[in-house]
């Protein structure tokens, strides 16, 4: 639960407030996920937070109600072959200036990234999931998009254990990919995998 969210204060001032946030910037496999949220003025919900913070059950009970609740949403699948010709931070930035250009709002808020490009001021938030109700609904909405990206990638590709490691470089998942080889969903820029695909030229 989010104590006193930023947005109490802020809706005295402006009655649109857009949070950002995203899931995905560590994993070698798989996309990057980049969420927008605005609530009406004064919205509530205790149950809302930190998408690290809740269980996956929750998460998706939250995730229909976020949408239901919004008055506006949108959610980016940034590919793999993109965060390796921009690399992940300008990845995330952009989607989040893309999700800024479509929406009139008053204020911004992401987690801890700056908008090089934004009509309205915004605010870079670090922890802004555990601060905002806004960030914390757009990383719901983007833990949650990705989750179920990464469960049907592993249907299509069971002997990666998607499904449990989520694209993140475990252990097991190296293993995996050491022995499987390196598919279209790897970000072949992050080390793991480069390391692989060098290998390959030799």
């Amino acid at each position: 639960m989010i104590e006193k969210p930023l947005e109490i204060d802020l809706w005295k001032n402006y009655p649109t407030i857009l949070g950002m946030d995203e899931a995905g910037r560590g994993p070698i496999a798989g996309p990057l996920v980049v969420a927008g949220v605005v609530f009406p003025k004064g919205y509530e919900n205790a149950r809302i937070d930190d998408s690290k913070k809740i269980s996956e059950k929750k998460r998706e009970a939250l995730y229909e109600q976020i949408l239901n609740d919004a008055l506006f949403y949108k959610i980016l699948v940034v590919s793999e072959q993109t965060i390796d010709e921009l690399n992940i931070y300008r990845a995330t930035q952009r989607a989040m200036e893309q999700i800024a250009q479509e929406v009139e709002t008053t204020y911004i808020l992401t987690d801890a990234m700056p908008l090089k490009q934004s009509e309205a001021p915004f605010e870079a938030i670090v922890k802004g999931d555990q601060k905002s109700i806004s960030i914390a609904a757009a990383s719901i909405l983007a833990k949650v998009t990705r989750d179920h990206w990464m469960y049907r990638l592993d249907t299509m590709y069971p002997m990666y254990g998607l499904k449990a490691h989520k694209g993140y470089p475990t252990k097991r998942h190296i293993e995996n990919l050491e022995r499987f080889g390196v598919q279209s969903f790897y970000r072949k820029s992050y080390g793991p995998v480069k390391k692989l695909e060098e290998i390959k030229l030799f």
